[in-house]
C-alpha cells in the first residue's frame, strides 16, 4: 500500500467534498507472456502488481451531478449523468464516464458521486494505468451503490469503458488482472472462456525487473487497432477458404499456411505471431510449473523477436535494451511488455546482478539516445479491494 497517495486521496475528498469516503485500490499489471493474444481470444499470462490508483469515493448531495478530481493531472471536472458523452480521445475523464455508461447501459442506477484518485502506475510504461483507473471507478461503485456484480462482469464492464470512451479496442487482459490478482501468483487467463487458474510465481535466485524507456509513441492506440483489424482479416479469409472459425484461437499453423496466398504478406505475419504467442503462452505455463527458468527466458527471447518481425509493434529504443539485455549472462530472457510502440522491457535477471545489470543498460541507452531508463521494481499483488480508512493528523 502506498500510504501517501492513500492520505493525499483522503484529505483532497474531505477538503473538497466533506465526509469519509471509501477507499479503493486497483493495481496495474505486468505481462509474462501473450502479448495481443487476448482480443484474438486466446491465452495470457499476467500478474496483478504493487503500483497501483488509488481512490476516494462518496455519494454526492446531488443525485444528478458526479464531480472527479484527479490529483496527477492536477485537474477536475462535473458532469451531470445524463450529459455523460465522450470527450477527445485521450481524455482521463473519459475512463471514468466511460465505466459509468456502461454501468447504465445495464440498468444499474447511478447517483450523483464525488472521486478523487491518484496513482503510481507510471503512464505510457505498458503496465495498464487505463485498466486500474477503470476497475478502481467500477469497483467503487459497485460498493458505493450496492450493484452486487461480480469480478468477472466488472472487468467486462470496464474493457467495455475502453472500447466505446477511450477508443481502444483492447481485450480483457488487463482488466481481468487487475481485478483478479493475487498476491505472488500469476493469472493463467483463457480470454474465451474466461476461465483462469492462479499459480505461484517461483524465481529461485532470478528477479523480474521492468525497464520502462521513457519513449511512449503516438502510433500506440491507432496501431494496435490497426492489428486488431489485421487479425480479423486474417480469420475473414480462412473463413473463407476453409472451416467456420470465431477467431485466431481456433487456427492451427497449418490452416494459416493453407491461406497464405490469399492474404497479404503483412496479414500473414500478423496471424503467424498470434498462434505462435498462443503456444508460448501454454509452453511458459509448463516450464513455470516445472522451474525450468533456462526455458522462461528463451520464450521471452523469441517473443521479442515476434514482436519486432511480425508484428511490428517494437521501436528502436525498446530493441535496443531487449537486445542488450538478451546478450548478457546474467539475464536469462528480456522482451517487451504491454501494447507496444514504447513503455518497458520486461527482464528476468540475477537477483544479485540487478543493479548491475540496471547500471550497465542505463549508461549504454544514455549514450545511444540521451536518455535514461527508469527501473521499476515488481512486486505481485492482489487485485482490486477496499481499504480501510486512513486517520489524518
Amino acid at each position: 500500500m502506498n500510504e501517501e497517495l492513500i492520505k493525499a486521496v483522503t484529505s483532497a475528498y474531505e477538503a473538497n467534498f466533506g465526509g469519509q469516503p471509501l477507499l479503493v485500490r486497483a493495481p496495474g499489471r505486468i505481462n509474462l507472456i501473450g502479448e495481443h493474444t487476448d482480443y484474438n481470444n486466446g491465452f495470457v499470462l499476467p500478474a496483478a502488481v504493487a503500483h497501483a490508483t488509488y481512490f476516494a469515493i462518496g455519494k454526492s448531495e446531488d443525485a444528478g451531478t458526479c464531480k472527479f478530481i484527479s490529483l496527477d493531472m492536477d485537474q477536475q471536472y462535473e458532469v451531470a449523468l445524463a450529459d455523460i458523452k465522450p470527450l477527445e480521445q485521450g481524455a482521463w475523464q473519459n475512463y471514468v464516464m466511460g465505466v459509468v455508461s456502461e454501468l447504465q447501459k445495464r440498468d444499474k442506477t447511478v447517483e450523483g458521486f464525488n472521486l478523487v484518485f491518484s496513482g503510481d502506475v507510471p503512464r505510457g510504461s505498458g503496465m495498464s494505468s487505463s485498466a486500474a483507473l477503470e476497475c478502481g471507478v467500477c469497483f467503487g461503485l459497485n460498493e458505493l451503490f450496492g450493484f452486487g456484480l461480480e469480478r468477472v462482469a466488472m472487468a467486462q464492464i470496464s474493457q467495455k469503458a475502453e472500447h466505446n470512451y477511450a477508443g481502444v479496442m483492447c481485450g480483457i487482459m488487463d482488466q481481468f488482472a487487475s481485478l483478479m490478482g493475487k498476491q505472488d501468483e500469476a493469472l493463467l487467463l483463457d480470454c474465451e472462456s474466461l476461465e483462469f487458474r492462479h499459480f505461484p510465481i517461483v524465481l529461485e535466485d532470478y528477479t523480474l525487473v521492468l525497464c520502462n524507456s521513457n519513449v511512449s509513441h503516438s502510433l500506440a492506440s491507432s496501431e494496435y487497432n490497426v492489428r486488431r483489424q489485421q487479425c480479423e482479416e486474417g480469420v475473414s479469409i480462412i473463413n473463407e477458404k476453409l472451416a467456420r472459425v470465431d477467431s485466431l484461437r481456433d487456427v492451427t499453423l497449418e490452416q494459416l499456411d493453407a491461406c497464405k496466398e490469399e492474404m497479404s504478406e503483412v496479414v500473414f505475419r500478423r496471424c503467424k505471431y498470434i498462434l505462435e504467442e498462443n503456444k508460448r503462452v501454454e509452453t511458459m505455463t509448463k516450464a513455470m510449473e516445472n522451474g525450468d527458468l533456462e526455458a522462461i527466458g528463451g520464450i521471452l527471447k523469441r517473443a521479442q523477436q515476434g514482436m519486432r518481425d511480425e508484428y511490428e509493434i517494437s521501436c528502436p529504443e525498446i530493441d535496443f535494451m531487449a537486445d542488450f539485455a538478451n546478450s548478457r549472462e546474467d539475464v536469462l530472457g528480456a522482451r517487451m511488455m504491454g501494447g507496444g510502440f514504447g513503455g518497458c522491457t520486461i527482464n528476468l535477471v540475477k537477483a544479485e546482478s540487478e543493479e548491475a545489470f540496471i547500471a550497465d543498460l542505463n549508461a549504454a541507452y544514455q549514450q545511444k539516445f540521451d536518455k535514461s531508463i527508469t527501473p521499476i521494481s515488481v512486486k505481485i499483488s492482489d487485485g482490486v479491494q477496499l481499504i480501510n480508512q486512513v486517520q489524518h493528523a
